[in-house]
């Protein structure tokens, strides 16, 4: 009996070994890893580089929330097999439906994976902003994404748009869980939004917030309501904040890697410009102070080009 017993029982702690290694390798082959960040609240982080067919265009940071009517997802990853991705790493820890899903931005990995999450019968939540965004980009996007990860990799994605639209701000409660999200304005993207969890101060801030890595400042980025949108932020006073990319972070060091970068690059290019300065030498701004974080290099001239262009029309 006891040999019985002692066979059973190194049986089962090989299976159990052997799944948690399927786990593991399964969110290290999609390039994402998961964190419980409080009770019933979890983040799933990318890869800090490029999309790639590797991550599936999942180069961007994730959360869910478990309630006991079901799970609410925050941001639905790149395409539908990033999304099955997502949903592959939260069926780890809880078997409940995604109910709701919302999307924090415009970027494609924040609502290319909808059309996965809405077959299964969830609702889609995203700014009206955003949604336009959406819109306007959903076959640009498309078109970099299957260049970026393969035809294989996207096979299947199909642009979904919100079920559920907000102009400013949309209150959900779900069971005993009270989520507010917040559009304070473009930012990164048009449609940007923070998804603040008032229980345990905590905040998913989407695009507004980077960390480890530089922001980008891309062609639909507003670099003067991107600081507003920060300082909504900042004014929840969040005791946790888990950034678009980049790893987990409080108040502190989300204002020293994007809120300090936003105010300084703008200061200093207003300063470049009023000396007389064009934008052919505007590689002469120094950003130096900023050198530590990833894409420094590559990132760091075109953010400058698109806040001297915002500028000459302020």
């Amino acid at each position: 009996m006891n040999l019985t017993f002692s066979f059973f029982s190194i049986s089962k702690t090989i299976l159990l070994a052997g799944c948690l290694f399927c786990v593991q390798a399964m969110a290290q082959n999609n390039a994402l890893s998961l964190k419980k960040i409080d009770q019933n609240v979890y983040a799933i982080f990318g890869q800090l580089g490029d999309r790639s067919a590797e991550n599936l265009g999942n180069n961007a940071n994730f959360g869910f929330i478990i309630t006991a009517d079901g799970i609410v997802l925050i941001d639905s990853g790149a395409s539908f097999q990033g999304a099955q991705a997502i949903h592959s790493l939260i069926k780890t820890v809880s078997e409940q439906p995604v109910i709701y899903v919302i999307n924090t931005g415009g970027q494609d990995h924040r609502w290319l994976g909808n059309d996965y999450f809405s077959r299964l019968g969830a609702k889609i939540i995203a700014s009206k902003a955003a949604t336009k965004d959406h819109t306007t980009r959903a076959n640009s996007q498309i078109e970099r994404l299957t260049s970026a990860i393969g035809e294989a990799n996207i096979k299947d994605t199909k642009p979904k748009f919100a079920d559920i639209q907000f102009d400013r701000s949309y209150s959900l409660q779900v069971a005993a869980t009270q989520i507010e999200i917040i559009h304070a304005g473009s930012a990164h993207t048009p449609g940007d939004s923070i998804v603040w969890l008032p229980q345990s101060k905590t905040a998913f801030s989407g695009d507004i917030v980077y960390t480890q890595r530089l922001l980008g400042i891309i062609s639909v980025s507003n670099s003067k309501s991107w600081v507003n949108a920060f300082e909504a932020l900042k004014n929840l006073e969040p005791g946790i904040v888990i950034p678009g990319h980049g790893k987990t972070t409080d108040l502190a060091s989300a204002i020293k890697d994007t809120y300090r970068y936003l105010t300084t690059l703008r200061e200093k290019t207003r300063d470049f410009m009023d000396a007389g300065n064009g934008i052919e030498s505007i590689s002469a701004i120094s950003q130096d102070e900023f050198s530590y974080l990833k894409n420094y290099d590559i990132l760091k001239g075109r953010n400058a080009q698109k806040v001297f262009e915002e500028l000459e029309w302020e």
